[in-house]
């Protein structure tokens, strides 16, 4: 009888487990292992699934042809905290689609197709943690205010992209960085990265390989570890000015000119009038005498 009893039980604890893996409302094509994670990493899928669960918490859909994701994607799961996208096909996300998750921690974006991250990407994600946009080889752009408003991100993950240059801004407005990933880039050492390098450079305890990266020399293209390069490797950017700067300048000159021209014409004007105001006088002074 006890026999028995056993193998009723073992067959009762495997079907509840293929019961609970599976899940009364897990996608079909995925794997459901806790009431609030959702698998469908390594599916084929080329495209997000349907019928994902409204509470899930941690949904993994790494390893698979996405393209795309929706921007109202996020909208109904106000309870998710990880996204794994890592190794897909998206080539672009649409500006605030991510801001719609408040409570998103995690998240990895890396080994995809994106070629920029602009402004608003990630809305103002005040709860996000950690982000992974490392081994996109198109990535070439983020803007300064790409990362704006992420104030609890603590771990950044940009490395074997294809960033040539990186403002300092997109860094510096994080206060709560603990670690950034740069290496493996095509850095260029030119008078674009010298902003960049100097923050590199008060900030190395937040670069786990700081060996690891290397610009390229504009003579040349020569590549070196920034650990040979020093502050007086960028001395004549110091005295370079950009675009603006001229424009400014250039801009500042002829406005300065104008109000001199209009100043010099008010006064010799003033002037003029004076002395035919004082000829008037005399003459009506003449006149009285006679």
């Amino acid at each position: 009888m006890l026999p028995c009893v056993c193998w009723l039980q073992l067959i009762l604890i495997l079907l509840s487990s293929v019961l609970w893996t599976r899940g009364e409302n897990c996608p079909a094509t995925c794997l459901c292992p806790d009431p609030h994670t959702v698998d469908c990493s390594g599916r084929g899928l080329t495209s997000l699934p349907d019928e994902i669960p409204l509470d899930v918490r941690r949904l993994l859909l790494a390893d698979n042809w996405i393209n795309r994701i929706p921007s109202d994607f996020l909208v109904l799961y106000s309870d998710l905290v990880y996204l794994d996208l890592r190794n897909n096909s998206l080539s672009h996300i649409e500006p605030g689609t991510l801001s719609t998750s408040s409570r998103l921690v995690f998240l990895d974006l890396g080994s995809n197709n994106l070629t920029e991250i602009p402004k608003g990407t990630f809305g103002e994600s005040r709860s996000l943690i950690k982000l992974r946009l490392g081994n996109n080889p198109y990535l070439s752009k983020v803007s300064e205010d790409a990362f704006l408003g992420l104030t609890s991100l603590r771990e950044l993950e940009l490395e074997r992209n294809a960033l040539s240059t990186l403002k300092v801004g997109a860094l510096s407005h994080l206060p709560s960085l603990r670690v950034v990933r740069l290496e493996g880039n095509p850095w260029v050492c030119n008078c674009n990265f010298a902003s960049l390098f100097a923050w590199l450079t008060e900030n190395s305890n937040k670069l786990p390989n700081v060996k690891g990266l290397e610009c390229s020399l504009p003579m040349d293209g020569r590549r070196v570890s920034l650990t040979q390069l020093s502050k007086d490797s960028f001395r004549e950017c110091q005295a370079t000015l950009t675009l603006t700067d001229l424009l400014i300048i250039i801009f500042s000159g002829i406005s300065v000119s104008v109000v001199a021209i209009m100043t010099s014409f008010f006064l010799a004007s003033t002037v003029h009038c004076f002395q035919r105001w004082s000829k008037g006088t005399k003459g009506d002074e003449e006149e009285s005498e006679e």
